[in-house]
């Protein structure tokens, strides 16, 4: 994301990664490589020490990731079942050294247990219930039974809820019902919205990655995993499918929002970025680490000022906006904002709610602003404002500012007990504030042109360490140390944490860390 550091003496991201030496593999290589014998290891040293976070022999870990460290140390990402069923909020890392004794654990939850798995609910009842909830129209409401272990540990029915928003955007959010009350007990977004910023009808002409087939070109990137580009045909359905784009000459758009392609380019170019990025900053190949590209979709709704990221079809979705305050948000710091959320659910799969959520959204936020200051386009040019490129305001207003996160009207510039009860993307201030703190500190100052002032919470003075190395900080801690439940708290003792491992504890960048997040009160 950013290219220039106050500290000389600040290593770029990538070369901190290379210097730690991390290797990462996901889903089945996790099973198969030679990190099994890792896996292991730590189910042993879990079950050694169970007792310190309610492990017991109810319950069954499964190995969601494996990384490890140059000096041997393994962190493995688990999900947990008990009596067979999965425990939402149940997740943990488990951190060994290299003879594979214990280190520590960070788990989402230190009680899962419940006193019976029968339902006393039916699931046609929860999912009545759950759909009763939406405020959208309803498709379908499947729910699944699943433990809930987010405070006080529930059996729950697990119920997806999709269907159609008032655009003819994709709507869903997740209900959990008691199973033995029929009660909501909580419920958050599947469909993750946000809005970002502009490419191609905002970057001018820009190379992008397609394939010859059949005499035709084809929107799909073969260099970033088949990442394909369709057209939503601004439809009513959920969207989880469109039309391929495909071009005779391998021209492509016009500029203009007269041509359909244009906004397909920026998507297309986006996602290539974004990959790129990840790629070669943290060495992460594709979302799920996997080599695997998603599939992106312009055109989305109607009036639909919004863009989103969505599990279930591995998928991001691009509205055109409105035409009148906003024009289509098929931006750069979208499409890293998008993919980020696909990362953040691989990795430590941050609930979508109360703090957890606001902190997901950060980082979303986060990563999109590293993808434009790395792409370095002179189009968009890498700033601290979240979607000011796709404003057709004059002059432009961005949806939210990370150095003074409250002058957008809602977002909170520090952290309090309330923070929790605002929407996740207003919460996100917090989480934002304390990133550029980090990366540029506090005061005035003119970056690209771009004037800022950024105040503490607690009238430090905050000196930033660069961009890079707080991304690098940031992205070390939610993949190796966050967990589906981490709080503000949470999120500073883990940046705590991977900046020990990156630069050493009491360096100066752990030490930027904790005065950082101290300066939006957090401590």
């Amino acid at each position: 994301m950013k290219k220039s550091f106050i500290m000389t003496t600040v290593a770029s991201a990538a070369v901190v990664a290379a210097a730690l030496g991390t290797v990462a593999t996901t889903g089945a290589q996790a099973a198969s490589s030679a990190d099994a014998k890792g896996v292991e290891r730590a189910i042993s040293a879990a079950r050694a020490h169970g007792s310190a976070f309610g492990l017991d022999a109810d319950q069954g870990l499964s190995a969601r990731s494996v990384a490890t460290d140059k000096d041997g140390t393994t962190h493995v990402r688990f999900d947990r079942t008990f009596r067979g069923l999965p425990v939402v909020g149940g997740d943990l890392v488990v951190h060994t050294d290299a003879s594979g004794a214990w280190k520590g654990v960070n788990a989402a939850s230190s009680s899962v247990r419940v006193g019976s798995t029968s339902p006393a609910v039916a699931a046609t009842t929860a999912a009545t219930t759950a759909a009763a909830t939406a405020d959208f129209t309803v498709r379908t409401s499947s729910p699944t039974l699943a433990v809930y272990a987010y405070g006080t540990p529930r059996l729950v029915w697990k119920t997806q809820v999709d269907g159609v928003g008032a655009h003819r955007e994709p709507a869903g959010k997740v209900v959990f019902v008691d199973a033995r009350t029929g009660a909501v007990v909580d419920a958050w977004a599947t469909e993750l919205n946000d809005a970002g910023t502009g490419n191609s009808l905002y970057l001018g002409t820009v190379t992008i990655q397609t394939t010859l087939s059949g005499g035709s070109y084809q929107m799909v990137d073969a260099t970033r995993g088949n990442a394909r580009t369709e057209d939503g045909n601004n439809g009513s359905t959920s969207s989880t499918s469109g039309t391929l784009f495909t071009d005779a000459d391998n021209v492509w758009g016009n500029n203009s929002n007269s041509n359909r392609q244009t906004a397909a380019v920026d998507a297309n170019f986006g996602v290539g970025a974004t990959w790129d990025f990840y790629k070669n900053t943290f060495g992460r190949n594709g979302i799920k680490n996997d080599g695997v590209g998603a599939r992106s979709l312009v055109h989305v709704g109607s009036n639909w000022v919004n863009a989103s990221w969505s599990d279930s079809c591995f998928c991001m979705r691009y509205g055109d906006g409105d035409g009148v305050s906003y024009g289509p948000l098929v931006s750069l710091d979208v499409a890293g904002h998008e993919m980020t959320h696909g990362v953040t659910s691989a990795t430590a799969n941050l609930a979508y709610r109360r703090e957890s959520g606001g902190l997901n959204e950060s980082t979303s936020d986060v990563m999109g602003t590293m993808v434009e200051f790395t792409a370095n386009t002179t189009g968009d040019p890498g700033d601290y404002l979240i979607g000011e490129r796709f404003s057709l305001k004059t002059p432009a207003k961005p949806l939210r500012y990370m150095d003074q996160p409250s002058k957008d009207g809602a977002s909170a510039n520090c952290w309090s007990k309330t923070v929790g009860s605002l929407d996740v993307h207003y919460s996100s201030g917090v989480g934002n504030h304390a990133f550029y703190l980090l990366s540029e500190g506090s005061g005035a100052k003119t970056i690209n042109g771009v004037s800022y002032n950024s105040p503490t919470c607690n009238g430090s003075t905050v000196t930033g360490i660069g961009h890079d190395a707080a991304a690098a900080i940031w992205y070390r801690a939610l993949t190796t140390y966050w967990t589906s439940s981490t709080t503000y708290a949470g999120a500073r003792a883990g940046m705590l944490s991977a900046a020990a491992d990156l630069y050493g504890a009491g360096s100066p960048q752990y030490n930027a860390t904790a005065a950082a997040w101290s300066a939006v009160s957090v401590n």
